[in-house]
């Protein structure tokens, strides 16, 4: 069994993690810290646990007795945490921040669809955004065929859980409910590891990513659309990205446009492809805490353990 610590437990993003870890076939959760918590059971935080597990929180951090290390602390945080603690060499390491996304310090970006073979020898990773996940799951086939010459527009709407568990002004319900808003056009920070994502892929690319980001009225998921110039026909186009994501273990293409809610509550990112006279035109969802964000982790723990890749994250949409 694989034994995993977590840092930073009360979280969204700590709470879908516990949930699939342990329902995880091959995993045993050896400790959930939480400064703030500890003592408390988890299901006093993740209500939704409850019948499903007995942990309780820890302040302790009992490092030497674990194989894998998952940091959902905030942004910062776990650049702090890595460099004020002695980790041993043997753990490996799976920041959900955005500490490391630049690949410092021997971090390798956890995008399977994009670096499979270096996450499975890796030791540290990144995982992505959920923005830059859904985004950059639109755009790889494109870079990767060098097809990416003109500016790239984005309108993206996530739901609440996006904005963390710390209610916030713009983030509490009377607030969200029956609203949208913009916010951080043009300069997100999610724009920095896509960019570094395309370029690997298309050295050339130096064209703008015109990303509109959107607060939506719901809970959980990202409905994301984009478009750019392309000379290809429809046909041609999602010739290359059957091509490319052929072996995905969870980016399916479909030829109808889709909702959100087939992706909400599972590991799938769904790409929907239309041509309109010269412009593509591709809408991607992800459900933005599991495949943005811990059940892309976890896809990433099971291909560092040379796992199935989708070993504990069989989870089934709602039809409604």
């Amino acid at each position: 069994m694989i034994k995993t610590g977590i840092i930073g437990g009360a979280g969204y993003t700590a709470g879908e993690l516990i949930r699939i870890l342990i329902n995880h076939p091959n995993v045993e959760i050896t400790f959930i810290n939480s400064s703030s918590n500890a003592g408390n059971k988890i299901t006093d935080i993740h209500s939704g646990l409850i019948g499903e597990t007995d942990l309780v929180f820890t302040d302790e951090l009992p490092l030497d007795k674990v194989d894998v290390l998952f940091l959902c602390s905030a942004h910062g945080d776990s650049k702090k945490f890595i460099e004020a603690n002695e980790i041993p060499s043997s753990v490996k390491i799976i920041d959900l921040s955005t500490d490391y996304r630049n690949e410092s310090e021997g971090f390798v970006y956890g995008l399977p669809e994009l670096k499979k073979e270096r996450i499975e020898k890796a030791t540290k990773i990144a995982n992505p955004g959920c923005f830059a996940t859904a985004i950059q799951l639109a755009l790889l086939p494109l870079a990767a065929n060098g097809l990416l010459k003109n500016e790239v527009h984005v309108n993206a709407i996530t739901g609440s859980t996006g904005a963390g568990v710390k209610p916030g002004a713009t983030t509490h319900f009377s607030w969200r409910n029956n609203n949208i808003s913009v916010y951080e056009v043009f300069k997100h920070r999610h724009l920095i590891e896509m960019n570094q994502s395309l370029k690997q892929l298309q050295s050339d690319f130096g064209k703008a990513i015109n990303f509109v980001p959107v607060r939506g009225n719901f809970t959980r998921g990202i409905f994301t659309s984009v478009y750019t110039e392309c000379d290809l026909s429809l046909e041609e186009i999602k010739a290359l990205f059957e091509q490319y994501y052929k072996d995905a273990a969870f980016t399916f293409i479909t030829d109808k446009n889709p909702d959100l809610k087939q992706v909400v509550n599972t590991n799938k990112c769904v790409l929907f492809v239309d041509k309109y006279e010269n412009k593509v035109f591709i809408i991607s969802i992800i459900d933005n805490l599991l495949k943005g964000a811990s059940g892309q982790a976890v896809q990433n723990m099971n291909l560092m353990f040379g796992l199935d890749e989708k070993a504990g994250l069989n989870l089934k949409a709602g039809a409604f």
